[in-house]
């Protein structure tokens, strides 16, 4: 699995990450404008947080670091949920859009947290 990987860009929790930022900004455009710089922001600072800190610690090439760094990641993409039921609740998407994000937001977490011990039982080793 984890052999193969040449670059950030072949782990799948950053491919992962990636397809939800697209599908993010997708739903971004339903929101109002005077939310541009209130949850808009924060939603977009979110959705790239979860790509530039798996890739910046994948580049630090010490164990340790990279799994605080995919700690921020994770961090990050439960901000997105938080963000994501206000904006249910604001009506600025639907419930279907909101079990969708839901959906790949759990997936993420779910491929982040294999890649996280993955690199526990590496540095361990």
């Amino acid at each position: 699995m984890v052999s193969s990987v040449k670059s950030f860009e072949d782990l799948e929790c950053w491919k992962s990450c990636r397809g939800l930022r697209q599908l993010g900004k997708k739903l971004l455009v339903s929101f109002p404008n005077d939310e541009k710089y209130r949850l808009t922001d924060q939603i977009t600072r979110a959705l790239r947080s979860t790509t530039y800190n798996i890739a910046e610690g994948y580049g630090r090439f010490h164990y340790q670091e990279n799994i605080q760094f995919c700690r921020i990641s994770r961090g990050s993409l439960h901000e997105l949920i938080d963000h994501f039921i206000i904006a249910r609740e604001e009506n600025f998407i639907s419930e279907t859009n909101y079990k969708e994000i839901k959906i790949q937001i759990d997936k993420c977490l779910a491929i982040l947290n294999g890649y996280i011990n993955y690199l526990h039982k590496a540095k361990n080793r």
